[in-house]
């Protein structure tokens, strides 16, 4: 239970650093002309394998989640953790891969480019909300039954 606890809070933040760097640097691309926009967004190269943590986190916490069913709070805790990661996925292929797709990669612009910019950007924002959902959660998650094991040895 403690390796798997840790392993979805260590995958967990792990899926918050691409999601929170474009969050940060959300308000500087957003003043970009086109021709600077596909040029920066090259750096991007190889984030998809960012993919297979985002996946792991979410079976990771998933898995916690059903070891710790029927334990209260840290069960509940878990889901969320799970659920945010989950809604993290289906904001991307709803909004951001869409543009991806559309734009080659951001290697051809689109007469919409900047519409697909905003959804992109936005999208990649609210990824980041979402996984930090998910870590807090597993930080709770961890001190909820940090009290439960400490209640328990009262008890003794």
């Amino acid at each position: 239970m403690r390796l798997l606890r840790a392993a979805a809070a260590i995958l967990t933040a792990l899926a918050l650093i691409p999601s929170g760097a474009h969050l940060f640097e959300l308000p500087n691309k957003l003043v970009l002309s086109g021709e600077q926009y596909f040029t920066v967004q090259q750096i991007y190269r190889g984030w998809a394998l960012f993919g297979i943590v985002i996946i792991a986190a979410m079976l990771a916490t998933g898995a916690l989640a059903i070891l710790l069913w029927r334990r209260g709070r840290p069960f509940g805790l878990a889901l969320l953790a799970c659920a945010s990661i989950a809604a993290s996925l289906v904001v991307f292929f709803v909004w951001v891969y869409p543009g991806n797709v559309a734009t080659r990669n951001w290697t051809v612009m689109p007469e919409d480019w900047q519409t697909l910019r905003s959804r992109w950007e936005f999208g990649h924002a609210a990824e980041a909300v979402l996984t930090f959902i998910a870590v807090c959660a597993l930080a709770l998650c961890r001190a909820g039954s940090d009290d439960a094991r400490l209640s328990q040895r009262r008890d003794l």
